[in-house]
């Protein structure tokens, strides 16, 4: 799963090609770049933010940023489950059987969560906040021994079933269950990004591309009409370059945020099904969406599916997915989906 809306700052994920911290495109203004190409950054959620804009009108730049800032901290406020006193952290306390009003964004994410968590069998689970802990990620991350405790295993398992949430999307609220702690980290930095788009589109903004923590969307063009470009690094066959426009991409995988023990490695991507990290077979996955909430969702449910089942959930849900798979031998190969072929990203 990816980084949560706040938490410790991973490792900056070789999905995105980064040069002096931002995308394939150099961040830093080029001689052949007009004014009117400008970039904007800073801290968020754990990781960091990238904004690269044609700015015809040259709006104030501290306005574009309030507006990204403001945009995020709404996200923060309501799914970080680092912060004490956001909503998610709330409903974690409530009382068992209290019905919990949600702010319109927050019901937004739990719709799309439970849609692809009823989709994909349970592999997908915004519940699985006990068993990231366990396994030492997250802000209740413990010793990460759980391949040595067996019933601690068993017992933060048993806290995980989607399934208990009733959520009323119509109404916007959510049933507390009892003892349901939610963990959206692998939706609400995709959404964040959708979220700050459309604050910025609503500001006046057409062409852009915004970056969270390698979760990325792209807006319109560049200056001159050509589509944006990004870079997404094969492991073992180099880089390919994508070119987007209206159109997000985000990655799941276990280069960014591992836990070793006695001799076992595992990842932050957990099996909501088993209990257990996902597949070591899979090392990352990508996914192209129109909503960088929905692409960021299915890079974690694929992922978690793993090498066969994943491609085939892809294939039938025509979803445009890159699959980076270790074989037998621990070498790489990559698996795209039709549907990423059909799409034809690379120029």
């Amino acid at each position: 799963m990816p980084a949560s809306p706040r938490g410790p700052s991973p490792a900056t994920p070789s999905f995105v090609a980064w040069a002096a911290g931002g995308y394939a495109n150099d961040p830093l203004p080029r001689r052949a770049d007009p004014s009117r190409l400008q970039n904007l950054g800073g801290p968020t959620m754990g990781t960091r933010w990238s904004l690269r804009l044609d700015n015809p009108h040259l709006l104030p730049l501290d306005a574009v940023r309030g507006t990204v800032e403001g945009a995020l901290q709404r996200v923060v406020a309501q799914m970080s489950h680092w912060e004490p006193d956001s909503d998610i952290s709330r409903f974690g306390r409530a009382a068992a059987g209290s019905r919990f009003p949600l702010p319109s964004a927050f019901a937004q994410v739990m719709a799309c969560a439970v849609h692809w968590a009823k989709a994909s069998g349970g592999a997908f689970d915004p519940s699985i906040g006990p068993l990231v802990g366990l396994w030492g990620f997250g802000p209740d991350a413990g010793a990460g021994s759980a391949w040595l405790r067996d019933d601690d295993q068993a017992a933060a398992h048993a806290a995980v079933d989607w399934e208990r949430l009733r959520f009323d999307p119509a109404a916007r609220t959510i049933e507390q269950p009892g003892g349901l702690a939610l963990d959206l980290s692998a939706i609400a930095k995709g959404f964040a990004v959708d979220h700050a788009s459309e604050a910025l589109i609503a500001l006046g903004l057409s062409d852009f591309l915004l970056e969270i923590g390698g979760e990325l969307r792209a807006v319109g063009h560049r200056p001159g009409g050509m589509p944006w470009q990004v870079q997404v690094d094969v492991e073992g066959g180099g880089p390919r370059r994508l070119a987007l426009s209206d159109m997000s991409i985000a990655t799941s995988g276990d280069r960014w945020h591992q836990r070793s023990e006695a001799g076992r490695h595992w990842s932050h991507t957990i099996d909501p099904r088993s209990g257990r990290p996902a597949s070591a077979k899979v090392a990352a996955v990508s996914v192209l969406h129109r909503s960088c909430m929905e692409a960021d969702a299915l890079a974690t449910v694929l992922a978690v599916l793993g090498p066969d089942d994943g491609p085939a959930f892809a294939e039938r849900h025509r979803l445009a997915a890159l699959f980076q798979l270790r074989g037998a031998d621990g070498r790489p190969s990559a698996r795209p989906s039709v549907a990423w072929m059909a799409a034809d990203p690379a120029r």
